[in-house]
């Protein structure tokens, strides 16, 4: 770790090139609630939120963006691109109420020819004359030099002679971009310790891009040259790959280089999931920092670590942004993992049913299916309940059903021995299921009783694929009686359901098992 302690800035641009996402398009609205949270509750140093001469809503969003920061205390942090247009970028910022303006300029010579058809010289007048412009206006001016990272590779006499047309022209930031992220740790490592040596006076911001996955590393490399100021987004939000990741530099900068951050990282999750919403562009859920996993342990053996001593928790820990850690459950859990969900459920269940409930978890997570925290107590029910009767077997069941049809249920099942196969149809799949199993079980001179009442609930704040439980209350010649079941299909979780009234009712019967 790093000892050199310094301030860094860190610059958002979600709003101005993490629009270039494609298929992001933030409306107005969305703008303006984004900075406000990057500014007020994430207090990033500088925001940039759009592009000059975009359009009309662009506009507007800009001005609200303007008159809230001024009225909060934010002025000054509010940046906006503009080009080497004389008046036209410079009067626009103006009009909304701007006071930065980021002036896009070529840092590389084969922009400057190709793309421009000019020269050194001329393209620093045209530079110039904004600038001084955009000065004498008022507003504060910082430049992006454009291709800079191929630029300086290709020809840096360009450059530097770039640089030295523009160093004593009032410029307050000089914005270095790897505008195709295609950069390694030592090449931005050499390349910014080599301009910071030329100019030690002027002040160098790193835009990185995440082609090569490398902006955080790339980032740590341009810190150690001597850079104060990075830029992030939210979500790696940028053009391809997109731009370093605001919660992965964060972290990195602080635990690892030991730099004083602005940030209040406690609000990262929430803004990232603002975001998120946003732009519709779903993170991924082993994304670090933000992702719906990354603090969640799954092995056996980790939770076993943690519960004796917290061996598996490092400084990166959930709580510094407003998380907790959960322990899946799933056919990887052991005792320790279940102790955990259960300690946090507040829960105590003897040795003996802990085995049991950790059978039944390892079994459902055997299918595939996904477990929570909130799944856990229809599990203990479902298995403090369940009795060991086997009088009646579910081998195979298939149940089908549509929109204006009649449903469909084809099943096998073995009881007291023997295997029947049967088909029944019903006003829904349930319906359907009892016809077929009580054309069965007339043959062993039994009927499902009646339904007296029918509940199927998921877990409170439960997601679609939560587990499902189903309670059916009989009635069993005017005495009422629950059975319940746990599924991560409500049909099949009252199938089962109905299973356990058989197998009671056989073996109250006296009647042998499968």
């Amino acid at each position: 770790m790093s000892t050199d302690s310094r301030h860094i800035q860190l610059m958002d641009t979600t709003l101005r090139d993490g629009e270039q996402t494609q298929g992001v398009s933030f409306t107005p609205v969305e703008k303006v609630s984004i900075a406000k949270a990057l500014l007020q509750s994430l207090r990033v140093d500088r925001i940039e939120v759009a592009s000059a001469r975009v359009s009309q809503g662009e506009k507007e969003a800009v001005t609200s963006i303007n008159e809230w920061a001024k009225q909060e205390g934010f002025a000054g942090r509010v940046e906006v691109l503009g080009f080497v247009d004389h008046t036209r970028s410079v009067d626009w910022i103006l009009e909304t109420g701007g006071e930065v303006i980021n002036l896009l300029i070529k840092g590389s010579e084969k922009h400057c020819r190709v793309q421009l058809g000019k020269t050194l010289a001329q393209h620093t007048e045209d530079v110039l004359q904004t600038v001084s412009y955009a000065l004498e206006k008022g507003l504060k001016v910082n430049v992006y030099l454009e291709d800079w990272s191929n630029g300086y590779h290709d020809d840096p006499d360009y450059v530097y002679g770039l640089m030295d047309n523009l160093q004593n022209a009032g410029i307050s930031h000089f914005m270095l971009p790897d505008t195709l992220g295609v950069l390694s740790p030592d090449e931005v490592f050499s390349s910014f310790s080599d301009m910071c040596k030329r100019y030690p006076k002027l002040q160098f911001d790193f835009h990185p891009h995440n082609d090569y996955g490398l902006a955080t590393a790339n980032v740590m490399a341009a810190v150690r040259a001597g850079v104060n100021a990075i830029h992030c987004t939210i979500n790696c939000l940028g053009e391809r790959a997109g731009n370093a990741s605001m919660a992965e530099v964060a972290v990195v900068l602080r635990d690892k280089m030991n730099m004083q951050l602005s940030i209040d990282e406690s609000h990262i999750v929430r803004i990232s999931a603002m975001v998120e919403n946003f732009s519709g562009k779903r993170i991924a859920a082993n994304a670090p920092i933000v992702g719906a996993d990354v603090f969640t342990q799954t092995a056996g053996i980790h939770a076993d670590g943690d519960q004796k001593g917290g061996l598996y928790k490092t400084k990166l820990g959930p709580e510094r942004f407003s998380r907790t850690r959960s322990y899946a459950l799933g056919k990887m859990s052991g005792k320790a993992s279940l102790k955990k969900n259960l300690e946090m459920l507040e829960l105590d269940l003897s040795e003996e049913n802990q085995k049991k409930v950790l059978a039944r978890i390892v079994s459902l997570g055997d299918s595939k299916q996904t477990i929570t925290t909130d799944d856990l107590p229809f599990i203990i029910a479902d298995v403090l309940e369940s009795k060991s009767y086997q009088h009646i077997k579910l081998l195979n069941c298939s149940i089908t059903s549509g929109l204006d049809l009649e449903s469909t249920a084809s099943l096998r099942i073995k009881v007291m021995g023997t295997t029947h196969v049967a088909s029944g149809s019903g006003n829904g799949g349930f319906d359907a299921f009892v016809d077929a199993i009580n054309k069965v079980m007339t043959q062993h001179n039994y009927t499902l009783p009646a339904l007296a009442d029918f509940e199927v609930r998921i877990p409170k704040g439960g997601h679609t694929s939560a587990l499902t439980e189903c309670v059916i209350t009989w009635n069993c010649d005017g005495e009422l009686r629950k059975t319940r079941a746990v599924h991560s299909n409500q049909v099949f979780a009252a199938v089962l359901a109905a299973l356990k009234i058989i197998n009671i009712q056989l073996h109250e019967l006296g009647l042998s098992q499968v």
